[in-house]
């Protein structure tokens, strides 16, 4: 090559990498300081959408009539009671249907329906410019993880993790007590009450105490957007996991994953909700607790850790806000997990 053309080039180049560093930390920046919509007033709006699996417009109705007994007005999706094979709708139906929530600026909120699998199929083809601007509460779990971790790691924008509208008992009067906590704990995280949740006592609790801002959700949903343009940022994080119909070899493979990747290495908290389990296979024993497969992985790492924490796919899975700070406490007694103001 040409000296000069190569001493060019080279001059070049290093004025354009500068700007591909501030750009990379702009959106660290981003995802370290979250931004937190408008939390709710009686008379706004919740948008109803099913952006993974099907749901019927008669399933998702105690919940419509229990959020409108909140004061919120309603407002339902085209793919409520759409169906194909597993889906609510098509990719393309679900794809429209979030995106037109997403730019509506007279909703407040949008509840997904209910998880299942899809998201992932649409995720990179929803556009976010106007939900920047204009930032609502995103409220689901499960696969609804997807949307969560995409929202923290581009645009720094807080959601909320909680039950959905397949999770409405059908009639208030007869329902547990649980059920009822828990429903409602949605309704506080949407109007800004402050939130506390507690988890008994475990002898594989890690002791302390820490704030800092909180992330996670679905684990086999973390572990497979690593590398993704939705892998979740949980550096100086307090990190939730659950799960459920996995095989304990196939957690233990996924916390592996969130370890090497280095997930696990500079957290604030650790907080290890329900887990459900598949039988081992007969003569296929993995021979080790859910409690042995985490604390396996972090015994070099000195953050606090919480056990049998509310929340998962479980009846009592409280809302969580991610993207908000929290305070973790663990002691002897049990876990307490608050929001900060």
């Amino acid at each position: 090559m040409n000296r000069k053309h190569f001493l060019s080039s080279f001059i070049a180049a290093a004025t354009v990498f500068p700007a591909f560093k501030t750009l990379a930390n702009t959106v660290e920046n981003e995802s370290s300081s979250f931004k937190i919509p408008p939390y709710l007033k009686p008379g706004d709006t919740i948008g109803i959408t099913s952006p993974a699996g099907y749901i019927t417009l008669e399933q998702i109705q105690p919940s419509v009539l229990q959020m409108q007994s909140w004061g919120f007005t309603i407002k339902i999706g085209d793919t409520i009671g759409k169906r194909d094979f597993t889906y609510g709708g098509t990719d393309e139906e679900r794809l429209a249907d979030l995106q037109r929530m997403l730019d509506d600026p007279n909703l407040k909120a949008i509840m997904c329906a209910r998880g299942g699998y899809g998201l992932v199929r649409i995720i990179d083809q929803l556009d976010f410019s106007s939900f920047k601007k204009n930032p609502k509460w995103i409220i689901g779990f499960s696969d609804i993880t997807v949307l969560h971790c995409h929202l923290a790691k581009n645009y720094g924008i807080a959601s909320i993790h909680s039950k959905m509208c397949n999770s409405f008992p059908d009639d208030w009067s007869k329902a547990e007590q649980i059920q009822i906590e828990t429903i409602l704990s949605i309704k506080n995280a949407l109007i800004g009450e402050p939130m506390g949740y507690t988890a008994p006592a475990s002898i594989n609790n890690r002791p302390g105490k820490v704030d800092g801002i909180l992330v996670g959700g679905n684990l086999s949903i973390i572990e497979t957007l690593a590398g993704s343009n939705s892998d979740l940022n949980t550096k100086d994080k307090i990190l939730f996991i659950e799960d459920t119909g996995e095989y304990l070899y196939s957690i233990d493979r996924m916390l592996w994953n969130l370890k090497r990747s280095g997930k696990l290495k500079n957290l604030k908290g650790l907080i290890v909700g329900g887990f459900k389990v598949k039988p081992d296979d007969a003569g296929e024993e993995f021979g080790k607790t859910i409690y042995e497969i985490v604390l396996e992985k972090v015994k070099e790492y000195n953050y606090p850790i919480a056990f049998d924490f509310p929340v998962g796919h479980q009846r009592n899975n409280y809302a969580l806000k991610c993207g908000v700070n929290h305070t973790l406490t663990v002691k002897e007694t049990g876990s307490i997990l608050q929001t900060i103001a």
